[in-house]
């Protein structure tokens, strides 16, 4: 049983050049009074300030790979971002935050995903709670081995929100309000959940699970062949043996030989491309909550 969430932070600028988060954060620190419930103390921040200023997703190293325990301890680690993290993860703790929830936007076709790092019982009860009322929320898990380096990962209890497909430095008013709608019912939840008002009942939920990053064909460090066609922007569609996966410069089809289906997601994420991922593929799961 979770003890009640008495304080969440929100973040958004974490990456400076996704601009949903960015004005939404904006807007709360404006408004201050959209993020009021009576149990819950809510704290709007703008993560990577110079980034933000600049439009860009980082200034020196991703913000959002700085939070690992012996990053944070190490004094040697003096770039921009890392110095920041090491202040986002003292500021977390003096203000005893115990909910985080990490926006950003996505050139993938992900429309509204919730990411999980963990599927315990807390967090899958939040997740078909909010599944129940919007049906197009998809609810990803993705349990890298790099989870533990995400801002994300500053509290046990949280979840980092991707929506998209938009490019980057630009804001779509269409997912802005999905957005901020979501964000809303998410810490309605939050709230009931501290006055204990959450319906006992059971329903199914469906998510994805990553369980594998596929990098483009290359030779070296450059790539050979593009997203095919009929893949892009075909985020959680299923893929199966024989379909495209990549289009060489030459013309030639490189097809998925996998022996079962599977659902790709961040499918050419312009962020992805010097982390060596084109996609991801997760399989497909669907479990009964029951919430008590």
């Amino acid at each position: 049983m979770v003890n009640k969430i008495e304080k969440v932070a929100l973040f958004g600028g974490t990456h400076g050049n996704e601009m949903t988060g960015i004005y939404l954060i904006k807007k709360f620190l404006k408004h201050p009074h959209l993020l009021e419930r009576s149990t819950l103390q809510v704290f709007p921040f703008l993560s990577n300030p110079k980034a933000i200023q600049s439009r860009v997703r980082y200034t020196e190293i991703d913000l959002n790979r700085c939070f690992a325990p012996e990053d944070l301890g190490d004094l040697d680690q003096v770039l921009y971002e890392q110095l920041l993290a090491k202040t986002i993860h003292q500021k977390l703790l003096n203000n005893q935050i115990n909910f985080v929830v990490d926006l950003h936007s996505t050139t993938a076709n992900m429309g509204l995903t919730l990411i999980l790092s963990d599927t315990n019982d807390f967090h899958l009860q939040l997740c078909t709670y909010l599944s129940l009322i919007y049906p197009e929320l998809k609810i990803l898990y993705y349990a890298s081995t790099e989870k533990n380096k995400l801002l994300r990962s500053n509290t046990d209890l949280g979840l980092s929100l991707e929506i998209g497909a938009i490019p980057q430095g630009i804001l779509d008013a269409n997912l802005f309000i999905k957005t901020e709608k979501l964000i809303y019912s998410l810490l309605d939840y939050l709230e009931e959940y501290n006055q204990n008002k959450i319906d006992q009942k059971s329903h199914n939920l469906v998510f994805y699970e990553v369980f594998e990053r596929i990098d483009y064909p290359r030779e070296e460090e450059e790539i050979t062949a593009m997203i095919h066609p009929n893949l892009q922007f075909k985020d959680y569609q299923p893929l199966n043996f024989g379909d495209p996966l990549f289009l060489t410069f030459e013309g030639e089809n490189i097809i998925y030989d996998g022996s079962s289906e599977v659902y790709p997601v961040f499918i050419n994420e312009a962020a992805y491309y010097e982390k060596g991922i084109a996609m991801c593929l997760t399989k497909k799961r669907e479990i009964n909550v029951t919430f008590h």
